[in-house]
């Protein structure tokens, strides 16, 4: 049998549409991804972009639950560097109040990677050339170090949190989440608190990560399952893997370590038309890694008028190289690829087109061809 397939959802604003638009358009997709068979259906979360609508995960995730009725979903992740764990406990403790046993919750290092970037913003880019693993491209990194120092990077610092706020160690809010959680917490001077809604809720929770850092390390050393982001940054996907069952230790949860691997696809009925669907990602990309911010998905024709410069294209090769692009067996092919070499336990698939039909329509090809 095939590993499970899910999806992840940016609720993406495409050109010419609203915000308005892309949260109905997740509602649709939801709905159909649960009738094509996907074991669970996450929401990203990213703010000021004009390109992408989940800014509030918590609240779209509430909505989907409530308009689908089997499907698992979650979040992919919420960034704890903006949020204390109290909050993240009752929100996701009052949607799975209402909708037991469904719900996921994803944490992520996104929110407090700020400080780290900005500390590395001065060190030489990253040297590693691109290879291939049996049959599967590690490029080279990239380095986000450069970004930091746009005025974008500290106004979106400034926004997230207030004044004068310093995140907690990202373990040490896990921690937190899980005795909430289990209603096992305890100040440092003793005292308990109890969050309503949220002690004795059962969310799944779930590590994601990048790298084979703290996130790896965190979800390994408390025995959860970790999802790596092959989609994000697949110069380090086989890094973050490993790393993560290196350190694996059994927990009440789950006594093996299970991983699932995240891939950026489109799929159409044919190759050819699978590449024109796909062009505007690049510029997307360019997009975020240029002006720190989404671009609504440009249409293929907005795409193809854009005049690409050399550094351009460097700047989001890695993304487009990884790209999983084309037919139905094309797709699942290079998803069979990944899971061979990840050893994934599960796959978790994106895509972003300009017209919600041929998005909904890849999602559909692709379950069909996966579960065939």
């Amino acid at each position: 049998m095939p590993v499970p397939l899910s999806i992840l959802d940016l609720a993406p604003v495409t050109s010419g549409g609203t915000a308005r638009d892309a949260l109905r358009d997740t509602i649709d997709l939801a709905r159909r991804a649960e009738e094509a068979g996907y074991h669970r259906y996450w929401l990203a979360e990213h703010h000021l972009a004009p390109g992408v609508a989940s800014s509030a995960p918590a609240v779209l995730i509430g909505l989907v639950a409530a308009a689908t009725r089997r499907i698992r979903v979650g979040s992919g992740a919420v960034q704890l560097g903006h949020q204390t764990p109290l909050a993240v406990v009752e929100q996701f403790g009052t949607i799975d109040a209402l909708y037991p046993g469904r719900i996921d919750l994803g944490l992520g290092r996104s929110g407090q990677r700020g400080a780290e970037l900005a500390r590395a913003a001065t060190a030489p880019p990253p040297e590693r050339p691109a290879t291939v693993v049996d049959g599967l491209l590690i490029p080279s990194p990239f380095s986000f170090a450069s970004l930091t120092k746009s005025p974008l990077f500290a106004l979106s610092r400034a926004l997230l949190q207030q004044p004068g706020a310093q995140s907690p160690d990202f373990a040490d809010q896990v921690d937190e989440i899980i005795a909430l959680l289990t209603g096992t917490y305890r100040s440092p001077d003793g005292h308990e608190a109890h969050a309503v809604p949220g002690e004795g809720a059962e969310p799944q929770l779930w590590i994601l990560g990048s790298s084979g850092g703290q996130s790896a390390q965190v979800a390994a050393e408390r025995g959860l399952p970790f999802a790596a982001n092959y989609h994000v940054s697949p110069a380090t996907v086989l890094e973050a893997v490993n790393a993560y069952r290196e350190a694996f230790k059994p927990s009440e949860g789950r006594t093996e370590p299970y991983v699932l691997v995240s891939a950026d696809v489109v799929v159409a009925p044919d190759d050819d038309t699978a590449r024109r669907l796909a062009s505007p990602y690049g510029l997307w990309v360019r997009s975020i890694r240029k002006e720190l911010r989404a671009i609504p998905f440009p249409t293929p024709e907005e795409a193809a008028a854009h005049e690409w410069t050399a550094e351009d294209r460097a700047l989001v090769a890695d993304r487009i190289d990884t790209q999983f692009v084309g037919s139905p067996a094309t797709v699942a092919e290079r998803l069979r690829v990944l899971q061979r070499v990840t050893g994934a336990d599960e796959l978790l698939v994106t895509t972003i087109t300009h017209d919600h039909t041929d998005r909904v329509r890849s999602f559909e090809l692709l379950a069909e061809e996966w579960n065939a």
